[in-house]
């Protein structure tokens, strides 16, 4: 129980920074609520999918690399495609939860973007970071759409 609360207190955190920014127009939040669910399932599918080619030819590829000497190019190439095949699983989970506007696919959602946070911290990718925090502020407007 302590550690959905915790859970539940990053949320509503997050909620509170974001709620300082200004509000989508309603109809906007009305037509991203509508597509999520499919935007989800298929940025999802494709996400595994080039995920697990990115990490079978990193993995190919890593013994080339250490000869190389570049074994941090390697072992962060292979980290970020994890992480990314972790996002997107979690963004095909939350297909049917989104779908029926439940907190659970929501949720599922929130955390495929903490976790594309930590794969643009471990690529240093600003851009990746950016983008989430867009996809953060986006997840925390159409919050209230989800029961």
């Amino acid at each position: 129980m302590a550690q959905n609360n915790s859970v539940d207190q990053l949320i509503s955190q997050m909620g509170e920074w974001f709620s300082k920014l200004p509000p989508l127009p309603g109809n906007w939040r009305d037509v991203i609520v509508n597509i999520t669910p499919w935007l989800a399932l298929i940025f999802g599918i494709i996400g595994v999918l080039g995920s697990l080619a990115a990490v079978g030819v990193l993995t190919f590829l890593a013994p080339f690399v250490v000869l190389g000497g570049g074994i941090g190019v390697a072992s962060g190439g292979i980290i970020g495609a994890i992480l990314a095949l972790v996002a997107s699983v979690l963004l095909v989970l939350a297909f049917p939860g989104t779908r029926d506007r439940k907190m659970s696919g929501w949720k599922l959602l929130f955390w495929s973007e903490a976790v594309s946070v930590v794969s643009g911290v471990v690529a240093f990718s600003a851009a990746g970071i950016v983008g989430a925090l867009i996809g953060f502020y986006i997840l925390f407007q159409i919050k209230s759409h989800y029961k």
